[in-house]
C-alpha cells in the first residue's frame, strides 16, 4: 500500500510540475514591441474625388530609426483639433544597426458619403497637423 500511495504522490507531482512550468510564450512576442506616434512630412493624392468612390492617398512619416516599422493609423486629438496620426512601432529587444532613417510610406483610404470639401489632417508635430484638401463632387 505505501508503494502504491507513494507512486501516486510521484505522478501526481509530476504532472503538476509539467502543466506549472509550460508557459505562453506568445505573451512576450507582444510586449517585445513598444508604439510611438510617427510624424508626417507629406500627404499626396487626389484634390477631387466623388460621393463613395474610395480614394487613396500615400503617406510619408519619418521614424525615429531603422528599425521602425508602421503599425497603424489611429485618431489623434491637438488641443480641440482632431485628426490623424501613424503609429509606428519598434522591437524592444536587439540592437537597431542603422540610425539614419528613410521616410517610410504608407496608403491611407477613404470613402466620401456626402459632397463638400474635406480636410485630411495627420500629425505632422506634437502641436500642429498636415493637411490635405479633398473637394468631393
Amino acid at each position: 500500500m505505501k508503494s502504491f500511495r507513494l507512486k501516486s504522490v510521484l505522478v501526481v507531482l509530476f504532472l503538476s510540475t509539467v502543466l506549472i512550468s509550460c508557459s505562453n510564450d506568445d505573451d512576450k512576442a507582444e510586449t517585445s514591441v513598444k508604439t510611438k506616434t510617427a510624424f508626417v512630412t507629406k500627404i499626396e493624392g487626389p484634390a477631387t474625388g466623388k460621393v463613395n468612390d474610395e480614394l487613396s492617398y500615400d503617406v510619408t512619416y519619418l521614424v525615429d530609426n531603422a528599425c521602425g516599422e508602421f503599425d497603424k493609423i489611429s485618431e489623434a486629438t491637438i488641443g480641440e483639433v482632431k485628426g490623424l496620426q501613424v503609429v509606428a512601432k519598434y522591437p524592444v529587444d536587439g540592437v537597431c544597426t542603422q540610425q539614419v532613417p528613410d521616410p517610410k510610406k504608407t496608403v491611407y483610404k477613404f470613402k466620401a458619403t456626402a459632397k463638400g470639401t474635406i480636410e485630411i489632417k495627420f500629425k505632422k508635430s506634437e502641436t500642429e497637423f498636415l493637411t490635405q484638401k479633398v473637394v468631393i463632387e
